[in-house]
C-alpha cells in the first residue's frame, strides 16, 4: 500500500538503509512495482545495462544471505531477516554507451545501475517497504547460486521487506552548505 508523500523530498527523506526486517512476506505485485520503477530509469545511450534477479525462495534467499555475511569483516548479518533479495546484474552495454565510457573515462554502466537501483528503492519506500543496498558479498558464490553467465556480473543486492520499526532513524549527513558551490569549486 502506497504511502502518501506531499513531495519528492519527503519521500527521499523517508528512505533509509533498513537493517531490521519483520517476517511479513512481500506481495509479488509490490516487487513488480519496484521493478517497473527501475525499468524506467534513464541510462547512458539508453543502454539499460541491468537485469534484476528476485530471490524469494526461502532456502535460496538464506544461501544468498550467507554470501553477504561470511567474510573476514563481519557485515550484513541482518540479511537473513529480509524476505526478499533482489540481485542487480550488470549486463553488457550497447556499443554507443561502451564507446562513450572509454572515451570519457567514466563507468556509465555503473552510474546507470546506481540510478536504476535508486529508483527501485524509492518506489519501495513509497510502498511502505524497506531496503538496504549491499555491495559487500562473495561474487563467485552469488554467481554460482543464481547461475549467472560469465558476461554478466552481480554488482549489488537489495535486501527488501517491511521494516521492523516504523520510525525513520535520524540521518547523519555532511552539512548541507558543504556539498555544493555555485560557479566554481
Amino acid at each position: 500500500m502506497e504511502k502518501p508523500f506531499s513531495s519528492f523530498l519527503e519521500l527521499v527523506n523517508q528512505r533509509y538503509s533498513v537493517r531490521s526486517f519483520n517476517s511479513n512476506p512481500v506481495d509479488d505485485e509490490l516487487i513488480k512495482q519496484c521493478l517497473r520503477a527501475a525499468h524506467l530509469a534513464p541510462s547512458a545511450c539508453n543502454a539499460q545495462p541491468w537485469k534484476f534477479i528476485v530471490v524469494n525462495d526461502p532456502i535460496l534467499k538464506n544461501q544468498l544471505a550467507d554470501a553477504t555475511s561470511k567474510h573476514i569483516v563481519p557485515m550484513n548479518h541482518f540479511t537473513k531477516q529480509a524476505p526478499v533479495h533482489v540481485v542487480v546484474i550488470l549486463e553488457k552495454p550497447n556499443l554507443t554507451s561502451a564507446i562513450g565510457s572509454v572515451i570519457q573515462n567514466k563507468p556509465y554502466t555503473l552510474i546507470d545501475i546506481g540510478i536504476a537501483t535508486a529508483h527501485f528503492c524509492l518506489q519501495a519506500t513509497a510502498l511502505g517497504l524497506g531496503t538496504c543496498i549491499i555491495g559487500w558479498f562473495d561474487e563467485k558464490k552469488v554467481r554460482k547460486l543464481l547461475q549467472i553467465p560469465p558476461f554478466s556480473r552481480p554488482v549489488l543486492i537489495i535486501a527488501l521487506g517491511y521494516p521492523e520499526k516504523p520510525d525513520v532513524p535520524a540521518k547523519h549527513r555532511k552539512p548541507f552548505e558543504n556539498i555544493f558551490n555555485y560557479n566554481k569549486y
